[in-house]
């Protein structure tokens, strides 16, 4: 290896070099982003509403404010939050296990396909060993 490269390697200064202040340092910055956004956000609105609001509720309330009048009704509503968190809960593991199910698939076929492409012919005369190499030329002096 040259020389040259073993020195830039030692002389890494990038996040994953051998600064070990800075994973800590990002933890305590994310930490505190999330503890200050709680803390803003959990404040109590002038109208007396939490701080929480979703934007659908809001919408909702501003086309109701505008007159606006429903015209769809929902096919199953829950009897509380409990039981719609649940259900919210439910749906995004299903679909987190659709998506990982496909890209795991994807993933298998693309190695499959390599592996099968490795088994089944050399892509170059440099891929194949010298001692098959040697082997074929002493047989072919032999049997002539």
């Amino acid at each position: 290896m040259p020389e040259n490269t073993v020195a830039k390697a030692h002389q890494d200064n990038s996040l994953t070099g051998k600064s070990t202040w800075v994973t800590p340092v990002i933890i305590v910055l994310v930490v505190a982003l999330f503890v200050i956004s709680m803390v803003l956000g959990a404040k109590k609105t002038s109208g007396g509403e939490e701080g929480f609001g979703g934007t659908d509720d809001a919408a909702a309330e501003a086309a109701e404010q505008a007159g606006a009048k429903k015209w769809i009704e929902p096919i199953f509503e829950p009897n509380s939050g409990e039981v719609e968190s649940g259900l919210f809960a439910l749906q995004a593991a299903l679909g987190a296990g659709i998506a990982g199910y496909a890209l795991g698939r994807m993933s298998g076929r693309a190695k499959g396909r390599e592996e099968a492409e490795r088994a089944s012919d050399l892509h170059s005369v440099d891929d194949v060993p010298e001692a098959a190499v040697i082997t074929s030329e002493a047989n072919a002096t032999t049997k002539s």
